[in-house]
């Protein structure tokens, strides 16, 4: 995965340099080089995955009464639907393919969002006879799945910069790259504790002093396809029976992120995202 460099001298504007120094975080971005590099891809385009899986087998009990005739995937923010938000972030970013997993009330987001002709991005579908968790639906990829591919939840809005998450997985040799998103209080999450971006754990809901940072897990994840060997039948969850091996073997990663991001997972948390959400933009930078 390594790739040559040439080592070059470029002479820059001094406040064009203070504003490519404020961008240095010591975590994701180390130094000046390492930034404008990062520039240049993002003018430039560069590599990202193409294949996306979001997680929409919910019932979303906590929506209801919202959810009893509408499935949470199709549940409205600023007149469009949580994942046309969503594939709104991953077209943003060149992604070509999504798979929706689908459960309840399967038949209305199939009517809804067909082929994805009319979207702009194909879509195809997992159907989960049963609830299979966060894992178990990625089991139907097994076989199917070259390279790495993105897998989010499906009850969130988010604004992540894909390809600068992809090239920290890329680089740091991830099995698994997590986005974090920071909250001022950590007691109700999975909050990370890491090792520059290595994860070494998920402390679950920990007291807000004794919290270990304040990144939580944002839903959204690259994958390599040999994560999917990882996966048991039924049932399985990323978060309890996939990321902590991977955290143990230290090719679990994270990548703080700075745009927005809502949790709608209840009506509250809904009702504030439909105030204080903006929509995804072609042109604007995460």
């Amino acid at each position: 995965m390594g790739q040559t460099k040439e080592r070059i001298t470029i002479t820059l504007d001094k406040d064009l340099l203070e504003q490519i120094d404020r961008r240095v975080d010591g975590i994701t971005i180390k130094n000046r080089s390492q930034e404008i590099e990062h520039i240049l891809l993002d003018a430039l385009g560069s590599r990202t995955p193409k294949h996306a899986v979001i997680l929409a087998g919910g019932m979303g009990t906590r929506l209801r009464p919202l959810t009893l005739s509408t499935p949470k995937a199709l549940v409205d923010v600023h007149g469009k639907t949580l994942t046309e938000h969503l594939l709104d972030l991953l077209k943003k970013y060149g992604v070509t393919h999504v798979t929706l997993s689908v459960g309840y009330l399967m038949d209305k987001i199939r009517e809804h969002f067909g082929d994805g002709a009319k979207l702009g991005v194909a879509i195809d579908y997992i159907e989960e006879g049963e609830p299979l968790g966060t894992a178990g639906p990625l089991l139907f990829l097994k076989g199917r799945m070259k390279d790495s591919f993105i897998v989010s939840n499906g009850d969130e809005l988010k604004k992540i910069n894909i390809p600068r998450m992809y090239r920290l997985h890329r680089r740091k040799n991830a099995l698994a790259t997590i986005a974090l998103t920071t909250v001022q209080d950590p007691s109700q999450y999975g909050v990370a504790r890491l090792d520059g971006t290595r994860i070494l754990e998920f402390v679950e809901k920990p007291k807000k002093s004794e919290a270990p940072s304040n990144l939580i897990n944002a839903g959204f994840y690259i994958l390599e396809p040999e994560v999917l060997d990882m996966i048991g039948p039924g049932k399985q969850m990323l978060e309890k029976d996939v990321f902590p091996k991977l955290a143990q073997m230290g090719r679990l990663r994270g990548f703080p992120f700075a745009g927005q991001w809502f949790d709608t997972g209840n009506l509250e948390r809904l009702e504030k995202a439909r105030k204080l959400w903006k929509d995804i933009q072609p042109y604007e930078e995460y």
